[in-house]
């Protein structure tokens, strides 16, 4: 069952929403609805459905321009349109993926299923913290559009941090926990490591995010 996976249908079409509505709650999946792109922006201001169900043709604001507001929340666009053109732009400016009207509620359901897991596979290789992103799967720090590419060993101390942002984590227990992904992290070249991760990272956020407590560790900076 679904339980825990919220879907938000965006569409004014009351008989289609039913439908579908009707459909994913068979399914486990909790359903919030709304019919315009206004509403739609207002709703998702309050709450962070796991997936949008998202039409097009919207009073007021339409799903085009809907979707480029929508942020780290997978969209499968549900439209009449079916040319290739419209389809390939939708999917470039954003959307996971497109089912055409009228479609199969089987074939709806098993496009949800994928896009979750997708979504649960991506979640999982990301950590927040602050205005920061950390992609684990590629090394990779991310604040307000600027990239900085870590080091295996850099991306390691970084993810333990943040995983842990209240805590002083001494040096010992950070070389430990990171000795699997990182042996060639040792007590000597551990404070060069932490050095420059904390440039990189200033270098595209303009502030400290790691700070160091004398004699015991580091910690994430409040």
């Amino acid at each position: 069952m679904n339980l825990n996976r919220h879907i938000l249908i965006i569409d004014d079409d009351i008989y289609i929403g039913n439908m579908v509505e009707e459909v994913l709650t068979k399914e486990g999946y909790s359903v919030s609805r709304a019919y315009s792109g206004t509403e739609a922006l207002l709703m998702l201001s309050e709450i962070k459905p796991d997936l949008i169900l998202l039409d097009l043709m919207l009073p007021g604001l339409s799903g085009e321009e809907v979707l480029p507001k929508i942020r780290n929340i997978p969209v499968i666009v549900v439209s009449a349109k079916a040319d290739t053109e419209n389809k390939v732009n939708l999917l470039l400016g954003g959307a996971a993926d497109y089912i055409t009207k009228p479609f199969d509620t089987k074939e709806l359901l098993a496009r949800i299923t994928i896009r979750l897991r997708n979504s649960s596979d991506a979640e999982a290789n990301r950590l927040e913290y602050d205005d920061m992103t950390l992609f684990t799967d590629t090394h990779t720090a991310k604040v307000n559009g600027k990239e900085a590419k870590l080091t295996r060993t850099e991306c390691a101390i970084l993810k333990l941090l943040m995983l842990n942002p209240k805590q002083v984590i001494a040096k010992s227990t950070l070389l430990e926990r990171i000795s699997l992904d990182t042996p060639d992290c040792t007590e000597s070249s551990l404070k060069m490591h932490v050095s420059n991760l904390r440039r990189k990272l200033r270098e595209i956020s303009g502030k400290d995010y790691i700070e160091a407590v004398w004699g015991i560790g580091f910690k994430m900076k409040n």
